[in-house]
């Protein structure tokens, strides 16, 4: 049996803490998830590493570090309703729902969505609504949204996703080309965008009807 807890501690002090990450309601929570519990194998000895991790159907989990930078950059004070992107394993659903009041999660593949869905259930994460669909289109019946985030490698910003963000909303994305992108923070404003790129990124392509064509 693993021992999570000093593994978590590690992840985040080596992986996190040193690398700038100071929110010190996202280290709490990036110390709390279990992040074995959104693999394919629970018992994967790299569960912690600091790299993605394959989850089936060409998708991964993403590094903790990226998680928590992504989440930090959505400044989320506890009240917002959160629409995430591409619900992959689960694992970022679960760090937003604890970060935030209700999260709705759009994910493009029916087996993920599923089994992402279960976890989060087993865990008790009740807040937290998984439906499978084109991620491209958000999810208007919920909208709008204070925080949107995006897991995916997107070529633009979807339009729909800017027609669902509330005024003040934030959105985060890894804007650019297929095999290489920006991390961006967009902050809406009176009807206008705010970009703000943060870092160099790889995430596999967001696919939809405003995304990428093909696998």
């Amino acid at each position: 049996m693993r021992d999570c807890a000093s593994e978590l501690k590690r992840m985040v002090e080596h992986q996190l803490r040193r690398r700038g990450i100071a929110d010190p309601r996202v280290l709490e929570v990036m110390e709390k998830v279990p992040r074995h519990r959104f693999l394919p194998d629970p018992e994967d000895i790299a569960a912690y590493d600091d790299h993605p991790l394959p989850i089936g159907s060409n998708q991964t989990i993403s590094q903790p570090y990226m998680v928590a930078l992504m989440t930090e950059s959505l400044r989320l004070k506890g009240d917002e309703r959160v629409l995430e992107i591409g619900t992959g394993s689960g694992y970022q659903t679960a760090i937003l729902a604890e970060l935030s009041r209700e999260v709705y999660s759009v994910e493009r593949l029916p087996k993920l969505a599923e089994s992402a869905r279960a976890v989060l259930q087993a865990l008790g994460y009740h807040g937290v609504e998984v439906v499978a669909g084109d991620g491209t289109l958000g999810y208007p019946e919920a909208a709008p949204y204070d925080r949107i985030i995006v897991t995916a490698a997107a070529p633009k910003i979807a339009q729909p996703w800017i027609d669902q963000l509330a005024e003040q909303g934030r959105l985060v994305v890894p804007l650019g080309e297929r095999w290489g992108q920006q991390l961006t923070v967009v902050t809406k404003r009176d009807g206008d965008l705010d970009q703000e790129s943060i870092c160099g990124c790889v995430f596999v392509p967001l696919l939809g009807e405003h995304g990428w064509t093909g696998e």
